[in-house]
């Protein structure tokens, strides 16, 4: 696999070098680096489009809507999946206990109301709908809840147990209502219940495939599992047995994988697709100038980020251990690399300022965010490079970074990679295909690597799985006994204040010891075309298809 390592990389290109690796020309990228410095406009105010409405337009009944992805999702099983793009998928066939809304609010799905608590925070009594069923005909009941969570808590490989918290017990205290007791309280469940944690798998399908689920799902949705052709498309269908099947229109959704973003606005041109995720800064602006094609456009809740492996040797979930590299052992060579990123003029360069520099897990829109979860460690590369040579490290450090494959990607890389080397840093780039750099990362076989987070309404879907000792998501390997004190204490917390001056604390100890270096926040842009309506894209990042519909044109 080819790896991007160019006689540019060194250090003392200045800000010039990186715009030209943002430009991604190698022609650009001989430009003097006594040109003068180009002041950065600041990034514009933007308004949220969550939804494609009807307008008022007629729905025409029936049809096959194709959505591009610019990913092939993992393993469709709730369970196990870590993927943005299985969570497109899922949405349409397997509903949740809870949802959010455009605003980021929750509301119930599957349950009736939002979860009654017991005034000791222990007991969480939550009454579910009495006229669901799975669509393999099983009845939806609290004893199929009961089995859902209990599999998320005990299936090895379970990406989902750390979401779901100390779970004591759980018990189908009536036909339709779930009680489930903590050894202490655990204030995210609602909001884990939101995602993957929260759907609901058919118990007779479980019972039948076993780990192979994820081959043919069975849930409560609109739609129904269908077919899937690897690396090309993945079906559903109509399910009819769906409790609200008057507000579904659709016959079958096809999702196509298309990785090439300039292929995905292509289609969406021609319309041989109507909906198209992850729409590219480089092409929106002229999209949205378009007649017969709109643009969905919401912020995110999640991030982009380098995870450093710091002692991720036996893979995720299982205790870390002893790289024996620099890179893993001192922090302060971490803290160099870190200085060594002027986030905000890297994101505005690469991405038209069409995303935001991001130093933390927590949203600055998130009720959680405090002055110390807003904080950012100061650019300084000359600083990065004097605490780098104190380690008595090699200058230039040479790290090798996986990457997925995807031009955008590539361009921030190369960007950065211009960027960290006035700091001292060699950074190597390996592009990785996307469904690879998953299991690299669970593997464990990486020294750094680029991911994002899709993001989640709660600040613990967003850190705990991801920093505490043997978290689900912990792909650095980090353990810090006192992150691990302030998660867990943030999470028994109820009052909001205290969670967000806890979540602050764990930010200022991530800031120090680095595993993950958070760098940028995506805005959420999925093309549609305007004869379809009904699509709608949330904070959390997932594009909804559950009743969406062909329209007449307009007049």
């Amino acid at each position: 696999m080819a790896s991007f390592r160019t006689s540019h990389s060194l250090p003392g290109r200045g800000w010039t070098g990186i715009k030209a690796a943002a430009a991604g020309g190698a022609a650009v990228l001989l430009l003097s680096a006594c040109a003068p410095i180009q002041a950065l406009e600041p990034a514009p105010e933007r308004q949220d489009v969550p939804a494609a409405e009807l307008d008022g337009r007629t729905v025409i009944e029936g049809g096959d809507l194709v959505m591009a992805l610019s990913a092939e999702p993992d393993r469709l099983d709730p369970t196990t999946s870590s993927s943005l793009y299985t969570r497109y998928v899922m949405q349409t066939m397997c509903q949740k206990l809870y949802d959010i809304d455009a605003e980021g609010e929750l509301a119930p799905q599957l349950a009736t109301e939002l979860p009654e608590i017991s005034a000791d925070g222990l007991t969480v009594s939550i009454p579910l709908r009495t006229d669901a069923v799975f669509a393999d005909g099983s009845p939806f009941n609290a004893e199929a809840a009961k089995t859902t969570l209990e599999r998320h808590l005990t299936l090895e490989g379970s990406t989902r147990k750390g979401e779901l918290g100390p779970i004591s017990g759980i018990s189908a205290v009536g036909e339709f209502l779930l009680e489930i007791t903590y050894e202490t309280p655990f204030a995210p469940l609602t909001a884990a219940l939101a995602d993957r944690a929260g759907m609901m798998l058919s118990p007779t399908a479980l019972e039948q495939a076993g780990d192979a689920f994820g081959d043919h799902p069975v849930c409560v949705g609109p739609f129904k599992f269908k077919e899937r052709v690897p690396q090309t498309s993945i079906s559903v269908e109509r399910d009819p047995l769906y409790y609200d099947a008057g507000a579904v229109h659709l016959d079958t959704i096809t999702y196509r994988i298309m990785t090439d973003a300039n292929i995905r606005a292509a289609n969406l041109r021609s319309g041989d697709v109507q909906v198209a995720d992850t729409i590219s800064p480089q092409d929106v602006d002229a999209l949205v100038q378009e007649q017969g094609l709109g643009i969905l456009q919401i912020g995110s809740l999640g991030y982009q980020a380098m995870t450093v492996n710091l002692g991720n040797v036996d893979g995720t979930g299982e205790p870390p251990g002893d790289l024996g590299t620099p890179l893993s052992r001192q922090a302060d060579i971490r803290r160099a690399l870190s200085m060594s990123i002027d986030r905000e003029a890297l994101v505005n360069t690469v991405f038209n300022s069409w995303y935001e520099p991001a130093c933390s897990p927590v949203s600055p829109d998130s009720p959680y965010a405090s002055e110390l979860s807003e904080d950012c460690v100061d650019y300084d590369p000359e600083a990065a490079l004097a605490l780098l040579e104190s380690t008595g490290a090699p200058v230039p450090f040479p790290i090798t970074m996986q990457v997925t494959n995807s031009p955008d990607t590539l361009r921030y890389a190369q960007a950065l990679q211009a960027a960290v080397s006035e700091g001292g840093f060699d950074l190597t780039i390996l592009p990785v295909e996307y469904s690879t750099l998953l299991d690299v990362q669970t593997r464990g076989d990486f020294e750094a690597l680029q991911l994002g987070w899709s993001g989640r309404i709660d600040p613990h879907g967003n850190m705990s799985n991801f920093l505490k000792t043997g978290g689900g998501n912990n792909y650095s390997g980090y353990s810090n006994p006192e992150v691990d004190r302030l998660l867990t204490e943030a999470a028994q917390s109820t009052d909001s204040d205290t969670r967000a001056a806890l979540y602050g604390k764990v930010v200022e100890q991530v800031h120090k010891d680095n595993p993950i270096l958070y760098l940028y926040r995506v805005r959420s842009l999925t093309g549609y075309t305007k004869d379809v309506a009904g699509v709608a894209t949330y904070p959390d990042g997932v594009v909804r298809l559950g009743t969406a519909a062909f329209v007449e044109k307009e007049g």
